[in-house]
């Protein structure tokens, strides 16, 4: 039988005893294997690759100890001491990359909630502008140049998404009015909106500004 090929499983010491698979026979960066550049990339591959890879060198370790795939106990037991490596250095890879994707994720999240909050200040601040247009087109007190002023505004609103609510007649939600006051009359049923005082804003689902109501009630 042909002696071990040195170039897999490392050669026998001066002692006679095998070595320890040598670790430098599988790409690794401080204690956790890797399959090349550390990328956003190939993260999500990267465990495959290492198994694959490992798998494969294995198997032509196997290959190179005989032709008839019999080897001697020692021989064995080397192999399954590099088996065992790869499966412990696997388990570390698959949990380091488990740990990356968790935390871009989380990353991204905050990113994303970063931004959405920055922009809905930004927002906030143009409500009272929004708000002051709107009461001067319902009192047809927009003229001249003024109008396309207010046009833009308008327009940079609703490509904001932001929308205004609260109307005569809507049913009083506690989520989109504050209800400032009762009004008795029969014109709305109980319950209902009798009169917008101010009205309310949401910035797609959420509200910016609740509207301002007098909730309608039976007269007495």
């Amino acid at each position: 039988m042909s002696e071990p090929q040195d170039d897999y499983l490392g050669a026998p010491g001066a002692s006679g005893a095998a070595e320890t698979p040598g670790e430098g026979d599988i790409p690794q960066t401080d204690g956790v294997p890797t399959t090349g550049d550390s990328t956003d990339n190939d993260a999500a591959g990267s465990a495959d690759g290492w198994d694959a890879a490992a798998a494969k060198l294995i198997a032509e370790a196997k290959a190179s100890l005989a032709a008839d795939g019999t080897y001697s106990a020692e021989d064995a037991s080397r192999i399954g001491a590099l088996e065992a490596l790869l499966a412990e250095r696997t388990n570390d890879l698959q949990r380091l990359q488990a740990e990356y994707i968790n935390y871009k994720k989380r990353v991204d999240r905050d990113r994303m909630l970063g931004r959405e909050q920055g922009a809905a200040s930004v927002i906030k601040e143009l409500v009272p502008i929004v708000d002051a247009v709107a009461t001067a087109a319902e009192h047809e007190e927009i003229t001249g140049g003024f109008k396309i002023v207010a046009s833009e505004i308008e327009r940079l609103a609703t490509k904001l998404k932001l929308i205004g609510f609260g109307a005569v007649g809507d049913e009083f939600d506690p989520v989109l009015h504050e209800a400032l006051m009762q009004l008795p009359t029969n014109d709305v049923p109980p319950l209902h909106v009798a009169q917008v005082i101010q009205r309310g804003y949401k910035l797609d689902e959420t509200v910016v500004r609740p509207a301002r109501v007098a909730v309608a009630v039976e007269p007495e």
